[in-house]
């Protein structure tokens, strides 16, 4: 039986001479906002680091601000419910596009967790280092050492934010969370003061268009998926849920901690995609 990551692609739309318009309109204003926002945050930083170190007071918000405004240039419908977690600890979320980062930055100030290889990506590289991203090696013997920049940033007050999944999904289902990641918050540093917050992230594709549209997953180029979702006619929605959060310490290892929040987040984009079937009930922007 074929697995689900092997399926085909969804079929790519024509973009026709409209669709192309709409790409260099939306593409000229994304890359402006982009890499304008990355050299304001780049000058900021020259001010920001000297003084506060660590943390980061002013630049967080220019991410959400860019973040933000780059749906509505997409013109794709952005909404969030739930409250946002003001203890220290963490986010976590299923992932299924590179518009995750756009997203779940838009609504609350965070930082990612992400593999090393995305720090020498091109373009993406130097936006991930710019905004804080924490990078880690899938070596054991970098174990200890990530260990310690993990507890570094969240006893300075950052709220991370990494997809226990591993990889990025068709953006109609959330895979297992693996609890790799969840083991340095058992640490005697951190265990009784952190809090895990779990996001269901779902994407609601165009009419007309294939529920897998947003989804960004196995040998897919970024690039020609950019340009299907610039040129797109009439876009979807992006909704996320914010989930109660749960304090390490009630949970005995980061298996269960890490198989709650799964049930958390997969729980609520099965809601959410039964909403979708059924009727359509506007939410509120937030």
């Amino acid at each position: 039986m074929t697995g689900w990551a092997e399926q085909e692609y969804p079929p790519r739309v024509p973009m026709g001479l409209g669709g192309w318009i709409r790409v260099a309109v939306r593409g000229l204003l994304l890359g402006g906002l982009v890499f304008g926002g990355l050299i304001l945050l780049l000058l900021i930083r020259l001010i920001e680091k000297p003084i506060f170190g660590l943390r980061r007071p002013w630049t967080p918000w220019l991410t959400q601000f860019v973040c933000r405004t780059a749906f509505v240039i997409l013109q794709i419908k952005f909404t969030a419910s739930g409250s946002l977690m003001t203890e220290r600890g963490a986010v976590v979320a299923n992932h299924s596009s590179w518009l995750d980062i756009f997203a779940l930055n838009a609504r609350k100030r965070i930082y990612f967790v992400s593999k090393s290889e995305v720090a020498s990506w091109p373009g993406i590289g130097w936006l991930a280092k710019a905004t804080g991203t924490v990078f880690i090696k899938r070596d054991p013997k970098e174990a200890r050492a990530q260990k310690q920049v993990f507890e570094a940033r969240l006893l300075a007050g950052h709220k991370l934010l990494f997809f226990p999944e591993g990889t990025s999904t068709d953006a109609t289902r959330v895979l297992p969370f693996k609890p790799t990641l969840f083991a340095a918050f058992f640490s005697d540093d951190l265990r009784d003061d952190m809090y895990i917050q779990p996001v269901t992230v779902m994407y609601h594709a165009p009419k007309d268009q294939d529920p897998r549209f947003y989804g960004w997953w196995g040998d897919m180029d970024f690039g020609p998926h950019l340009l299907v979702t610039l040129a797109a006619r009439t876009q979807g929605q992006v909704e996320l849920v914010y989930h109660t959060p749960v304090a390490v310490r009630d949970f005995a290892n980061r298996k269960e901690l890490a198989a709650y929040c799964e049930t958390v987040v997969r729980g609520g984009h099965r809601l959410l995609a039964q909403d979708a079937k059924s009727a359509k009930i506007p939410r509120s922007t937030s």
